[in-house]
């Protein structure tokens, strides 16, 4: 007989959505395979569109909690994802969660790392520790950010949104990611330009 299984697909970012940098079609192709492969049948996939496994917990997570509840009404067997960091990428909370499946007989499997496994204190360490990597991508991949924007800010250079009150757009010569001319209204208010 096999194993029902739910998946969990998870892109962090709006922006990731877009055409060329969407991953979930690959997060789904990835588990589908590895569904057929290992005998499990697929009964649910869940999105999670926009939605940072870092900066939201578990706790406000609209899928992962249907996925708990789901759990408590004993109705799939295993839990499918395409790396642990879909689940999450706080260390700690990751780690409880994945543990918390486990306890409720759930299985844990992802396409990448295979099957987690909670049964020796090592297993338990090297849990913690995937999810800890996970949430320290995550926090420089922040600072890495906010660096970018304070040097955009720094050098005048239109960071997107609204348009303020008084400003146009005009080309700057530059092709953004949509292949277009990207535009911006000439500087930036309150900014100094230091070019």
């Amino acid at each position: 007989m096999k194993k029902r299984a739910v998946c969990l697909y998870r892109v962090s970012t709006k922006g990731q959505l877009l055409e060329n940098q969407d991953d979930i079609p690959m997060q789904k192709t990835a588990c589908r395979r590895y569904a057929d492969e290992h005998d499990f049948e697929i009964i649910k996939e869940f999105q999670e569109l926009g939605v940072s496994g870092f900066k939201v917990s578990a706790k406000k997570r609209d899928a992962l909690q249907d996925i708990r509840q789901m759990v408590l009404d004993k109705k799939f067997d295993v839990l499918l994802v395409f790396m642990a960091d879909r689940i999450g990428r706080i260390a700690g909370e990751s780690s409880e969660l994945v543990e918390w499946f486990i306890a409720q007989g759930i299985e844990v499997w992802t396409t990448i790392e295979g099957q987690r496994r909670i049964v020796t204190h090592t297993d338990r360490l090297t849990n913690y520790i995937s999810f800890w990597q996970a949430e320290g991508e995550s926090r420089k991949t922040s600072e890495r950010m906010k660096e970018k924007q304070a040097q955009m800010l720094d050098s005048c250079e239109w960071r997107g949104g609204t348009i303020p009150y008084g400003y146009r757009l005009v080309p700057n010569g530059k092709i953004g990611k949509k292949k277009s001319a990207d535009e911006r209204s000439g500087k930036v208010p309150g900014c100094r330009d230091t070019r």
